[in-house]
């Protein structure tokens, strides 16, 4: 039998196979009422294509609260809403450090005959392979502990073993998705600076003709026309070099605004669910059951000693996250504002009949300013990605800026 886990009121209820549903149907019982809480596990599960039998875990949980989240906003609206969302969130948060997302285990020997490698495989996926591996074996060792009743007692830690291989896995597949994205990004970015690149030289070709005219008016202009016509030519030779390389139309993709409350609580949980925090608490755990009755035994101070410096270590780095986030999304807001005046200044001159010179300056100004927009929009897209990576089970929603 499992030890009994804390309840969200800090009593002790018996754990089951699903410890993070009963915890919600607690918390949920407690706002809505019995009946009404156990319809909303049930509609959230349908909505979402799950299993009726699947046990739920910490990023379930989260989905959910975000459901009655958007019900408490109607009913009672934001402030109260949102004081209920960040408690019951940070409950979440302090109930996953003590209780392992429950694990199936895999069946078939601890040790599988490994099957030839590949070879050839880019290097930066070894380290995926590798997780899943370990993975797999951590699921099959639990299910050979839980079948020997000699071994009970290390079920937990074994839990803990199978929760910390999967997040590893989840740590890689991010990774691999990251480095797609980033390729995207970067794909769209040389395409943006390709764009800028020629209204410069539009610009700059205005800039020669007019020179060209004051040169023949007085000589002492050679020198600005000189070198006006040299910066002409090292940015046409620029366009020349990569206008075959990129797809213009690119440029022209929409920025993307991020509509994220970057001081959402749901984001505390990316403590307890790092993949180096939960290794630390199997290790903890393991270090437990190995000193049986002697919590004060040197191995066992040194596991807790060790976890608490994971979960500084993972309190530092999702904090680091965040504020580069919020500085990405500070900026990002400040230059959506300064492209939409630059495309109001370039639509007036162009009805206005404005001269070409000046319209062409505040196209080049719109161009770089809309680049360096979209370069803060895709930092504040990836920093969001890793961090939904790590306490949620979806993608944060995107809009094209208007």
């Amino acid at each position: 039998m499992r030890p009994a886990a804390p309840s969200p009121e800090g009593a002790v209820i018996q754990a089951s196979n699903d410890p993070y549903r009963d915890w919600l149907r607690a918390r949920l019982s407690a706002e809505l009422g019995v009946n009404e809480a156990e319809q909303v596990i049930q509609g959230a599960v349908q909505r979402r294509g799950w299993t009726a039998l699947r046990a739920l875990g910490p990023r379930d949980v989260v989905a959910v609260l975000q459901d009655v989240y958007a019900r408490l906003r109607e009913d009672y609206g934001d402030a109260r809403a949102d004081r209920w969302l960040e408690g019951t969130t940070l409950d979440l948060a302090r109930f996953a450090e003590t209780v392992p997302v429950p694990a199936q285990p895999t069946e078939g020997p601890i040790a599988p005959a490994p099957t030839p490698i590949r070879w050839g495989r880019r290097a930066h996926d070894l380290p995926l392979l590798l997780a899943r591996s370990h993975a797999e074996i951590a699921g099959r060792s639990l299910a050979g502990i839980r079948a020997n009743p000699d071994l009970r007692a290390l079920e937990r830690a074994a839990e803990w073993d199978v929760q910390a291989t999967q997040a590893e896995v989840r740590r890689w597949e991010t990774e691999e998705m990251l480095s797609r994205l980033r390729a995207d990004h970067a794909r769209i970015e040389v395409a943006d600076q390709v764009a800028a690149a020629a209204a410069q030289a539009q610009l700059l070709d205005l800039n020669v003709r007019e020179l060209e005219d004051a040169v023949r008016a007085s000589p002492a202009a050679a020198p600005r026309l000189a070198h006006t016509r040299l910066m002409a030519a090292q940015t046409h030779a620029f366009l020349d070099a990569f206008t075959p390389l990129i797809d213009l139309s690119d440029a022209d993709t929409p920025l993307t605004m991020l509509d994220v409350d970057l001081a959402h609580a749901r984001f505390s949980l990316g403590v307890p669910l790092h993949p180096n925090v939960l290794r630390a608490r199997q290790a903890l755990n393991y270090a437990q059951w190995h000193a049986g009755d002697a919590d004060g035994s040197p191995a066992v101070l040194q596991a807790h000693h060790a976890l608490h410096l994971a979960q500084e270590e993972a309190r530092a780095q999702l904090d680091t996250t965040l504020q580069a986030a919020r500085a990405h999304q500070a900026a990002l807001r400040d230059l959506k504002v300064q492209v939409e005046t630059l495309e109001r200044r370039a639509a007036q001159l162009q009805s206005l009949g404005g001269d070409p010179l000046s319209l062409a300056r505040v196209r080049l100004e719109w161009r770089q300013a809309r680049t360096a927009a979209r370069v803060q929009a895709h930092r504040l897209e990836e920093a969001l990605k890793l961090l939904d990576a790590l306490v949620s089970e979806g993608d944060t929603v995107s809009t094209p800026a208007p």
